[in-house]
């Protein structure tokens, strides 16, 4: 049931839909009779901000809506695709551009992170944020032990309690969409709000964001594709991290890369390449690469490099996960709907009773236009709402767990419609994919995979004799409490049989009985009831022995 605090927060949302007029994002021919019994309800509201452009007040409802409305903001300003350029212009200063909270607050949170005054651990810290998002802000300062420039990631007071008031609200939504929608069950609405509310909660946890940016740091190590700053882990705290400073051109400022010759082919195929790298080499991707959150090196515009920050999503897949996104992936490029149709089958996403032959026929319909052309004139949102019909036709059920790999694929194609229109993203993916496919079945992973099995096998040899043993033991058990089974089973049937028979009898003779009776013959009806009675009573023995 909806709690009071979530009725308020339903309240809230709504006065400020109505107080920045965003009622204009939907044609007057289509705005449902179901707004304006609401508008008349909620009378005493009006349009506050009237002066304003509608892109300036979309973004600031978001923006005061909180960190959940400002994330999907955020996704939102990469989609120009979607959006007029006026929209997503504005939507772009959610990425970084927040209004920050005191430095006098952010000090407070810092010194009760760490337990200690801030100027015994820093210096030069800088009480005016150097930028603001949704969930955090980031100060510099120098390390007062050796004077190395970092920067201290402080989370906003009382966040928490405002995205637990939004998670318990979208769950009682869920749960209505899941049990009055006819569509929801296939999209899975509670399921995939669990998963979001994991994942942002995690991302409350500034120490689970410093170990998720080590272990990103760890896998691109002298990689030319991206680099990751490293994180301080001696100054990290659930509400505090310190890293080190970085400086780059925002991937978002085009001029300012073109200004410098950066070559945006080639960085844009390493954007491609890095996502693809970390989703099948290291099953562990960057899940919220907005362009606040992504930069390009200053040094070798020539040969660019990313640099990823704010770790704070992070997505993992299993292995059964990644083969199928694979295999899947390799047959839209190679054109081969039936085997994506099949996969889908194999993968349990769509029913098992699913006509292959219909379904590959529906993915050719949607997929086949998308190729051969490139990245500037492909809508990957036309694409992917027709996939969704086609997915209704087939009752194919949302996967949680690829939430947040669909969400990154659209930061990807957004990221690259910016840098670069003209790349051909399925080319720049297709030998990647194809080169990790070779390699899963390539001698030298067996071998891998062998040598690190290895030394499990060799502690368990000398169990196996033991273990074979108690296997075949088991399976003579299991074979004579079978043939049991069925010798009851069997005796069980020919008792059943044998009152059925006792039963017809006792039945027979009542019949003839009764009828005899209606006759009145009382000395022949005398007779005839005595074997009736026992024959029932026989029937009732036999029955209870059983």
């Amino acid at each position: 049931m909806i709690k009071i605090t979530e009725l308020s927060r339903l309240y809230q949302i709504n006065k400020t839909f109505i107080e920045y007029g965003l009622i204009d994002l939907v044609p007057k021919a289509q705005i449902p009779k179901s707004y304006w019994i609401l508008r008349i309800c909620l009378f005493w509201l009006r349009n506050q901000h009237k002066e304003m452009g509608l892109p300036e007040r979309l973004r600031l409802s978001l923006q005061s809506l909180g960190p959940i409305y400002i994330k999907l903001g955020q996704m939102l300003s990469t989609r120009r695709d979607l959006l007029a350029p006026i929209y997503a212009d504005q939507l772009a200063h959610l990425q970084d551009n927040v209004p920050a909270f005191s430095g006098d607050l952010a000090i407070k949170q810092i010194e009760k992170s760490f337990q200690r005054p801030i100027n015994e651990i820093f210096d030069n810290f800088n009480e005016v944020a150097l930028a603001s998002a949704s969930i955090a802000q980031v100060h510099t300062a120098t390390l007062k032990e050796d004077g190395r420039e970092v920067v201290i990631k402080v989370t906003r007071p009382g966040i928490a309690k405002t995205i637990a008031a939004d998670i318990q609200l979208m769950k009682w939504m869920a749960s209505l969409m899941q049990r009055f929608l006819k569509d929801a069950k296939r999209l899975r609405p509670v399921e995939v709000i669990r998963e979001y509310e994991k994942t942002i909660i995690d991302e409350l946890d500034l120490m689970r964001e410093g170990a998720n940016a080590i272990q990103l740091r760890r896998n691109f190590l002298n990689s030319k594709m991206l680099y990751v700053p490293e994180i301080y882990s001696d100054y990290c705290t659930k509400d505090a991290l310190v890293m080190e400073r970085i400086y780059g051109i925002p991937v978002s400022d085009i001029e300012a890369l073109k200004a410098q010759n950066t070559n945006l082919k080639l960085l844009a195929e390493r954007g491609v390449e890095a996502f693809f790298t970390q989703v099948f080499r290291d099953s562990f991707f960057h899940a919220d690469m907005h362009p606040g959150n992504v930069f390009v090196s200053y040094e070798h515009p020539e040969d660019p490099l990313w640099i990823g920050i704010d770790c704070g999503i992070v997505g993992t897949l299993t292995n059964e996960d990644k083969r199928y996104l694979a295999e899947n992936f390799l047959a839209f490029f190679n054109r081969d709907y039936r085997q994506v149709a099949q996969l889908h089958i194999d993968s349990g996403w769509v029913p098992a009773d699913t006509p292959a032959e219909e379904f590959e026929f529906a993915i050719r319909a949607v997929c086949e236009p998308i190729f051969e052309k490139p990245l500037s004139e492909i809508s990957f949102a036309h694409v992917l709402i027709n996939l969704f019909n086609t997915a209704r036709r087939f009752n194919m059920q949302v996967q949680p767990q690829l939430v947040l790999l669909q969400k990154t694929l659209l930061y990807i194609e957004g990221l690259g419609r910016q840098l670069y229109p003209q790349l051909d993203l399925w080319d720049t993916a297709k030998p990647f994919l194809e080169n990790w496919m070779r390699e899963q079945v390539s001698p030298q992973t067996l071998f891998n995979k062998l040598k690190v099995k290895a030394p499990f096998w060799l502690e368990k040899l000398p169990d196996i004799p033991e273990l074979v043993y108690h296997n075949l033991a088991q399976t003579k058990q299991i074979q004579q409490q079978q043939q049991l089974l069925m010798q009851r089973f069997n005796d069980q049937q020919q008792k059943n049989s044998k009152n059925q028979v006792i039963t017809s009898l006792a039945v027979t003779l009542s019949i003839i009985t009764a009828l005899f009776y209606l006759q009145s013959d009382d000395s022949f009806n005398l007779y005839l009831t005595i074997p009736a009675v026992v024959s029932w009573v026989i029937a009732w023995r036999f029955s209870n022995k059983s």
